[in-house]
């Protein structure tokens, strides 16, 4: 591994080092080889995965660490937070010359565990595992991981489960609560953090007149393209804390989120989520609302020649930048998975159209959209009761499709229509079996997941491409983990 440590030359106010806890019997769970090849490990560190995914190999390049950080979670502040079971174990350089980070989770307390047990049960680390890849894979800036390891050591939740490391990888670990701390509790260090994170993560804003709000501007449309990114896949977080959202665009921490099947956009996925404030149809709003929390955090940085009510309204005036960028990608996302030409005037009110018979009708997302790709018209409209509202949409449909070739928009459909995402009761069946040292499921979704928008008949289930019946309970998820 070709190693950059930059984390740990900020100030040490900012994170505790210390070394990883082992689990008592790590074994091997999942290895992604391609991934490790992305970030150059030699042959030497893919022979000895387990032991650094497990947490007993770390290295002398880096000592590892844990970050402190804050943030407003489930819309309340919640204070003082950090790595309560994760450790950076390494800054490392890929075949791109980016610097990577490696975190493993589940790595035992730290001064910022808050009465937890800092470990990782081996259900939610293959639902954070599974997650990261199936997002990389249909190409939505995300964490992602090298692999991670089980173990015969037990861990309490609600019952006694298995313990579980994970090696994530991320760009960027610092997230929208870093600043949200460094405000609160460390005001001093706010000027020289955001300097670093503009010369790590945003070089380019470094020649504006004014790089914080450069940088601001461009954390603020990254994210906008995120969770557009997100709603085109039907994907649903389930936990959107500021703490759970990165300045570079891209989200940390997976846990209750889940893949629309029906298409309910009120859909809750996060059982503790009593209010609803994280369902799928609320995700661009709470976008909105982290960033201007966020936000707020950067009027300090007003420079001595600016007056600070104006600076106040130029910061605000980055947060202009997200309902453009989000309607944006998603207006041409949308056009692109109905086979529509993006340019004309009517092709998204066609398209809302389509949503609203697939949420009245309760038709799964993902494979209304590939029939419609694949002209299954005639089986769409048989499983609509209301099949002149289908009807209805079609000759609008129909009618647009004309104004552009037909090759093209098909074209445009298959690279941006999933054949696969992750269902919850896909991963369910995979963390029954790995629970009895079975990981063949584990292998079999994380092949499938490799190719979403490639039809992979050997290796697909008739499970993979449907909600469970609907007399069969939902998987629930907690934030338990």
């Amino acid at each position: 591994m070709q190693f950059n440590p930059r984390y740990n030359t900020l100030p040490s106010r900012l994170y505790h080092h210390q070394q990883p806890s082992p689990l008592k019997g790590a074994k091997a769970g999942h290895f992604n080889a391609a991934l490790a090849q992305q970030l150059q490990w030699s042959e030497e560190d893919i022979q000895h995965w387990v032991e650094i995914c497990s947490g007993q190999k770390t290295f002398a390049a880096f000592e590892p660490l844990a970050m402190v950080y804050a943030g407003h979670q489930f819309g309340q502040w919640a204070g003082q937070l950090g790595d309560g079971r994760g450790l950076l174990i390494a800054q490392i350089v890929d075949k791109n010359g980016q610097t990577i980070d490696l975190h493993l989770k589940g790595a035992g307390s730290t001064p910022y565990s808050r009465m937890g047990d800092g470990r990782a049960v081996l259900r939610s680390t293959i639902r954070e595992y599974l997650a990261g890849h199936a997002l990389n894979s249909l190409g939505i800036a995300s964490s992602n991981a090298v692999g991670f390891t089980s173990s015969e050591q037990g861990v309490q939740r609600e019952k006694l489960e298995l313990g579980a490391m994970l090696l994530r990888t991320s760009d960027c670990h610092i997230r929208l609560g870093h600043f949200e701390w460094i405000n609160q509790y460390q005001g001093d260090l706010l000027p020289e953090f955001t300097q670093k994170c503009i010369e790590w993560h945003y070089p380019e804003c470094l020649d504006a007149e004014q790089p914080v709000l450069a940088f601001a501007a461009q954390v603020v449309q990254r994210t906008a393209v995120m969770i557009a990114q997100w709603q085109l896949v039907g994907f649903a977080h389930g936990v959107m804390n500021t703490d759970n959202l990165n300045i570079t665009g891209s989200t940390l921490d997976f846990g209750p989120y889940g893949f629309l099947e029906r298409f309910r956009p009120n859909w809750v996925n996060n059982h503790s989520d009593y209010q609803g404030r994280y369902t799928y149809q609320q995700q661009p709003s709470i976008g909105h609302w982290n960033l201007w929390q966020w936000l707020n955090n950067l009027v300090p940085l007003c420079p001595a020649s600016y007056n600070k009510e104006q600076w106040k309204e130029d910061l605000a005036q980055c947060l202009e930048h997200f309902e453009p960028t989000f309607l944006e990608h998603y207006k041409l996302g949308l056009s692109q998975k109905m086979g529509l030409p993006s340019f004309h005037k009517d092709s998204f009110d066609c398209a809302m159209a389509f949503l609203r018979i697939l949420q009245t009708e309760q038709l799964d997302y993902t494979q209304s959209f590939i029939r419609l790709q694949e002209k299954q018209y005639e089986q769409i409209k048989d499983d609509c009761l209301d099949r002149r509202a289908f009807e209805s949409f079609f000759a609008m449909y129909e009618n647009i499709r004309e104004l552009q070739d037909a090759a093209e928009l098909d074209a445009q459909m298959a690279l941006i229509n999933p054949q696969y995402i992750l269902r919850n009761h896909m991963t369910q069946k995979a963390i029954e079996l790995a629970e009895r040292n079975d990981f063949s499921e584990v292998e079999r979704l994380f092949a499938l997941l490799s190719q979403p928008f490639i039809k992979q008949p050997e290796l697909e289930n008739a499970a993979d491409l449907e909600p469970l019946p609907s007399d069969v309970p939902e998987v629930m998820v907690s934030c338990s983990s």
